[in-house]
């Protein structure tokens, strides 16, 4: 389905009953709604599910400036999206960049989800010479992205030690297919402003966590079990769970695990 309001046109899935408690899934770089439809088919019965290709990705159009890709004007137009579908409060779930995101909305939102769940995410960045040293690889990425082929970038994306677990996984061919429905162009667009070297540090803000928080993060993903263990110590609201058998892409190493524990977290 698609919505059409001020510079968005959104491509989102909705699965399940309006009469069960919403949720609302943000899937990670170059992903798409699709990502979660495992999850979503495992859910959906005690679940209403929205699933959002956010913009640069999947089928969802952006019509304005390249602003509207960033973090701020992207949550915000997401807001938007959930007061036109008449969902006041929801559930909610990102994953990587889409954790990222989901963080944000959080904290500036918070009024609008009654509990959170992040997947291998992170608040971004504190150092600002890290951030602007990341900042110029996002914009390198992005010109790669603009220039090369599309399917040669994903391969050396995945070669990435943190996916390394996922490569092993007998979806991963699907995976890249999935992937490749993506206008590299559009990717570009996302990565110079909802990447890491663009996003404001949320960390000053996670004291200010006022809702229930719960991490994920794969055992064998042992950079964002690092960053994670650091996020918990600074909210009561927040908690910590290391998923086994999985990296750090747990909706697709371990979905079992990942669903039994959203079941009992948005309880």
């Amino acid at each position: 389905m698609n919505l059409n309001f001020n510079n968005y046109q959104f491509h989102y899935l909705l699965t399940g009953s309006k009469n069960q408690p919403a949720i609302l899934f943000l899937h990670g770089f170059m992903g798409n709604c699709q990502d979660f439809s495992t999850i979503i088919s495992l859910l959906s019965e005690k679940f209403y599910c929205l699933a959002v290709d956010l913009p640069g990705h999947g089928k969802t159009q952006v019509s304005g400036a390249e602003d509207c890709y960033n973090m701020s004007n992207t949550a915000q137009a997401l807001m938007e999206l959930l007061n036109i579908l008449e969902i006041d409060k929801s559930f909610l779930f990102g994953y990587s960049m889409g954790g990222r995101l989901a963080l944000y909305m959080s904290i500036y939102f918070s009024y609008r989800f009654n509990k959170v769940i992040l997947e291998s995410s992170s608040p971004g960045l504190q150092n600002i010479q890290q951030r602007e040293q990341r900042w110029q690889a996002d914009l390198d990425l992005a010109k790669q992205l603009e220039k090369s082929n599309f399917k040669d970038f994903l391969l050396n994306w995945y070669n990435q030690p943190i996916f390394q677990s996922l490569k092993n996984h007998p979806d991963f061919d699907k995976l890249i297919e999935r992937r490749l429905s993506n206008n590299p162009i559009e990717l570009a667009k996302s990565l110079r402003n909802l990447g890491i070297g663009n996003q404001p540090s949320l960390w000053q803000e996670l004291e200010n966590i006022k809702i229930p928080m719960l991490l994920l993060v794969g055992e064998y993903d042992r950079k964002f079990v690092a960053i994670n263990n650091d996020i918990v110590k600074l909210s009561a609201n927040i908690e910590l769970a290391i998923v086994p058998q999985a990296g750090h892409n747990i909706h697709i190493e371990n979905v079992n695990q990942l669903v039994t524990i959203l079941k009992t977290f948005y309880h």
